[in-house]
């Protein structure tokens, strides 16, 4: 008997909009094999679904996708009916709504980036303003860039395998594209250098907003608006990530956390816990536990 696809529509809530995951989730047949909270607004999911009509109005967070295989009976229905293929790449940016008709069974990994996580990721792994970032809406395309990473963290999702997820998100950012952009606002590329360098060697401080601003020369409420034009995050919200990214790393080693909550500008353990589980998703005793794991099985770091 013929089984006709059900529609699945998104219904954005002004505070909260839906991901893409979200509408997902909801379908009766799409079905979640792997995924990985990788904190900060980052998630990966291994996905199967067949026989389905799934529609994205305006979705928060971007998407990546790679069909891992099948997907000759995906199309997107707004982009001419177009079809895929396995290995094909999809670019899905914040707020770009699609519509697709599943007609076979087929699986793909997601990769799901807040805005913040997208912006924070490319611009320390390319020392550039944020505005650089070239990241056009795709629909099946061939990327071998962005498809290596996207196979890995497939595999890391399914292994649980928290310290290969996270190496792999950088190779991955690294894969990014800057484009040639006229800076009419915002910080000089050595100003944010300065900046960055100062915050990294004084992370185990108290840091304020005039400190960050004395640096260029600025009122602390002139910085505030040129740093974030730049980075993509307010300071504050750039200083927290490096406070976390400096703690993941720290967390490798056997440095008690108290020490680390320390060395990391925070003011108990207590606090570092908090932090760093909200922008992780983990507390630092379970992410530790996930890492050296992670390093046993595998004997170094990837």
């Amino acid at each position: 008997m013929s089984h006709q696809p059900t529609s699945h529509i998104a219904t954005s809530r002004p505070s909260t909009p839906d991901t893409i995951y979200d509408v997902l989730r909801r379908s009766p047949v799409a079905r979640v094999l792997a995924g990985m909270e990788l904190g900060e607004g980052c998630a990966v999911t291994v996905w199967e679904n067949t026989r389905d009509r799934v529609c994205y109005q305006a979705p928060a967070h971007t998407t990546f996708s790679l069909y891992l295989e099948g997907g000759t009976g995906t199309r997107r229905l707004d982009a001419g009916g177009v079809a895929g293929y396995p290995g094909a790449i999809c670019v899905m940016p914040e707020g770009c709504g699609s519509d697709w008709e599943i007609n076979a069974p087929f699986r793909f990994v997601h990769l799901y980036l807040s805005e913040a996580r997208l912006r924070s990721g490319f611009v320390s792994t390319h020392d550039c303003d944020a505005r650089s970032l070239d990241l056009p809406e795709a629909t099946f395309v061939r990327n071998p860039d962005l498809a290596i990473p996207l196979a890995q963290l497939a595999a890391a999702g399914a292994e649980g395998d928290v310290l290969h997820a996270e190496t792999t998100l950088a190779e991955l950012f690294g894969a990014l594209r800057r484009k040639p952009v006229t800076i009419r606002a915002g910080l000089a590329p050595h100003i944010l250098r300065r900046v960055d360098d100062w915050i990294d060697a004084h992370l185990d401080q108290t840091i304020t907003l005039d400190d960050l601003a004395a640096l260029a020369d600025l009122s602390g409420f002139h910085f505030h608006r040129m740093f974030h034009l730049s980075r993509g995050l307010a300071p504050h919200a750039w200083v927290t990530w490096k406070r976390v990214a400096r703690a993941r790393m720290l967390l490798r080693t056997d440095q008690p956390i108290a020490a680390i909550a320390a060395a990391c500008g925070f003011s108990s353990q207590s606090h570092l816990t908090r932090v760093f589980q909200r922008h992780v998703g983990k507390t630092p005793a379970v992410y530790r536990g996930a890492v050296i794991g992670s390093i046993q099985r595998h004997g170094a770091f990837r």
